[in-house]
């Protein structure tokens, strides 16, 4: 089922069993020890500080941090196909806690590309020091955030956090909001309008912000009804100022962010694939313990259909997920447009997925203490997870049609 042994490297097999031991024995267990917890109204006290710790001793906080800072570098080659496989894993025990490693992931991978050696060296040295701390990816905005995702290369939709050179220091103003780790992260990657004059694709730059920043304040966490421990929040900049050497990409940063995107959408999918494995197994276990009508209910032909068909689509979106991640990790023309297929594809299948596994359990389906409702919350946080379903297939048109794809946006 999903990622077979015959499709893995060694190193890829020895990477999913370390996160499949720590989903078994750490997260698992947490999670069914309190179903509860994830519904606590201060976002700090959800998560117990053990789970990142077990992740940081397994190794599984490290990965795309240079190795030279004492981190896990993963092969250019394989990168996308690695972190998938890993993805899946860890979202079968908590979709929450893949996005918040998930995140750290991404970002160790374009801090390693484009900063300085100097912020490597302090970033990478203090984030393999501190288990609990989190990085967070700075691009959408309360207005117009679709706008950024498809994107729209007019200025009428630039975004609408700006930075303006003061000297030796960037000056940035504006708001992000949606930001997965965004409510509790200790180093953000911001992305603002430095040149209102062009399109939003030659006028956006990047920069590294600590938390600790003066003018950098974290307003609110964003309650969603699933993916609970990660926490997304909401960002206000005012006058926030940081050193000219932490601009990361001057001006072509979306353009640069390819090696944060691609794999993004990748990541999605294989958080939604770990989501349906995690309620598939659930599942199969009741319908071959719970009895109904005398006999256990996977000899029930209505069911056994439903666990046929929950199974078929498990295994579409896998296959469908290693061929966008190898063409990711290959730069393959079409990597672009599987990338999207593959996130929309896996969000809306694996929703249906988890309605089967509902329906299956009958009235425990819908009660908290089970646990099956969580896999479908979860699920659907993934429909619009890294853009929308419908602009994620604008880009896939885009991608196929570049020469008569309609622009979906601009003067009447």
């Amino acid at each position: 089922m999903y990622f077979q042994d015959w499709y893995l490297t060694e190193e890829q097999r020895m990477m999913r069993d370390t996160a499949r031991r720590y989903v078994d024995n750490v997260v698992i267990p947490f999670i069914e020890g309190d179903r509860t917890r994830e519904w606590k109204m201060d976002p700090l006290d959800r998560l117990a500080p053990h789970i990142l710790e077990q992740a940081d001793a397994a190794g599984l906080r490290a990965l795309g941090v240079p190795d030279r800072f004492g981190g896990i570098s993963l092969d250019s080659a394989t990168q996308s196909q690695t972190l998938a496989i890993i993805a899946t894993e860890l979202a079968r025990g908590d979709s929450g806690l893949a996005d918040k490693l998930v995140q750290n992931w991404k970002i160790a991978v374009l801090l390693a590309e484009f900063a300085t050696e100097e912020l490597q060296e302090h970033w990478f040295t203090r984030y393999m020091a501190e288990p609990q701390f989190l990085m967070a990816h700075c691009l959408t905005e309360p207005h117009g955030a679709s706008d950024r995702w498809l994107p729209y290369n007019v200025p009428e939709i630039n975004m609408d956090t700006k930075a303006v050179l003061e000297g030796d220091e960037w000056v940035i103003n504006g708001r992000k909001q949606f930001i997965s780790n965004g409510y509790d992260a200790s180093l953000y990657v911001v992305y603002a309008n430095t040149n209102n004059e062009v399109g939003m694709q030659k006028g956006t730059s990047s920069f590294l912000v600590p938390r600790e920043t003066p003018g950098l304040e974290v307003t609110h966490c964003n309650e969603t009804i699933g993916g609970r421990f990660m926490n997304n929040g909401e960002i206000v900049f005012d006058n926030c100022r940081v050193p000219a050497d932490h601009l990361l990409v001057r001006d072509d940063a979306l353009g640069k962010a390819g090696i944060y995107f691609r794999p993004g959408k990748i990541l999605v999918a294989a958080k939604s694939l770990g989501i349906g494995v995690g309620a598939y197994e659930d599942t199969v276990s009741f319908v071959h313990e719970r009895v109904q009508g005398g006999k256990v209910l996977i000899k029930h032909q209505a069911v056994a259909l439903r666990i046929a068909d929950m199974a078929t689509r498990l295994e579409a979106v896998a296959a469908l997920l290693r061929h966008a991640a190898l063409a990711v990790d290959q730069r393959s023309p079409d990597a672009d447009a599987l990338c999207n297929m593959v996130k929309v594809f896996a969000s809306h299948e694996i929703v249906l997925v988890c309605q089967h596994a509902m329906e299956l359990h009958g009235g425990y389906g819908a009660m908290l203490e089970v646990g099956i409702e969580k896999y479908m919350r979860d699920a659907l946080i993934n429909l619009h997870s890294d853009g929308t379903t419908d602009v994620s297939n604008f880009k896939i048109v885009r991608a196929m049609f570049p020469e008569t794809a309609g622009n979906y946006a601009g003067k009447d």
